[in-house]
């Protein structure tokens, strides 16, 4: 009888290990059968950035998305290029190249400028709610381990992002009109620490959870953000400005001011909404 137990008690074990092994291997399939489609932004013609801008960002987006790519399916995941070489790629057809798949993600790299050198930084975009998560765990790393100011999580209506039906993100790595950032940038050491701590962002994507959340494991913060959904494009912005000046009325100039925030990281968003 006693040996019946012990056998029985073996058996429950085998079983039990059996079905964590299971569970932990589905958890793993499931994660690693995620689709990352990965977003070079510019390329042919469109270079990026400012009229001038010595560092052509359309090269720098490609070598970091390049590198991503090479992290990302050496965890197992599926990857795909918008562009995988220097060339234009219509926004429309990018995010219908992220729409194709079931399970993905959509992120797009980007680097930023400003016509005032001294603006610095890393920021991150999103539109949809289903995309905070993503949002705030791609922000969580890159800015964490970039020497670099944090801007902060944005919500903006770029194309991109408010045409996509998968979670999907924008950061921008860093200002290429930055002295400072632009010499860290133009080392390939730093483009593939970009690449990692984006890389990082994706597979921990799962682990963000809200300051409210009771959640002992929580590891990520769901990060706070700057709506900036009702923010125009820059060209739409200062012919909004030359009229209101024309106006005295407070309520006007009390609008002013609040669409003028945040104005310097934006200086390229025309070429990235639609």
């Amino acid at each position: 009888m006693p040996g019946n137990f012990c056998r029985l008690g073996l058996l429950v074990g085998v079983l039990s290990m059996a079905g964590l092994l299971c569970a932990t291997s589905a958890w793993a399939a499931s994660d690693s059968s995620t689709t990352v489609v990965i977003d070079a932004g510019h390329g042919g013609f469109d270079r990026g950035g400012i009229p001038g801008q010595r560092i052509a960002e359309k090269e720098m987006t490609l070598e970091v998305a390049q590198r991503l790519k090479k992290v990302l399916a050496a965890d197992g995941y599926r990857v795909v290029m918008t562009r995988e070489n220097d060339v234009f790629v219509p926004l429309g057809t990018r995010v219908a190249i992220a729409n194709s798949y079931r399970n993905a993600i959509f992120v797009c790299v980007h680097f930023n400028s400003a016509k005032r050198v001294g603006a610095d930084g890393i920021e991150t975009y999103f539109y949809s709610r289903d995309s905070l998560p993503l949002a705030s765990a791609v922000h969580h790393f890159v800015a964490g381990g970039a020497p670099s100011p944090n801007r902060g999580v944005r919500r903006r209506g770029y194309y991109v992002l408010r045409k996509a039906r998968v979670p999907a993100v924008l950061v921008e790595c860093g200002f290429l009109t930055n002295p400072t950032e632009a010499t860290y940038i133009q080392k390939s050491s730093y483009r593939q620490k970009l690449a990692e701590e984006i890389a990082a962002g994706i597979r921990e994507r799962s682990n963000v959870r809200s300051s409210t959340s009771s959640t002992a494991v929580a590891t990520i913060p769901l990060q706070p953000y700057i709506d900036q959904t009702k923010v125009s494009s820059s060209k739409r912005s200062r012919s909004k400005h030359s009229r209101k000046r024309s106006s005295k009325s407070s309520k006007k100039k009390k609008k002013k001011s609040t669409k003028s925030a945040g104005a310097e990281a934006n200086v390229t968003s025309a070429k990235r909404e639609g």
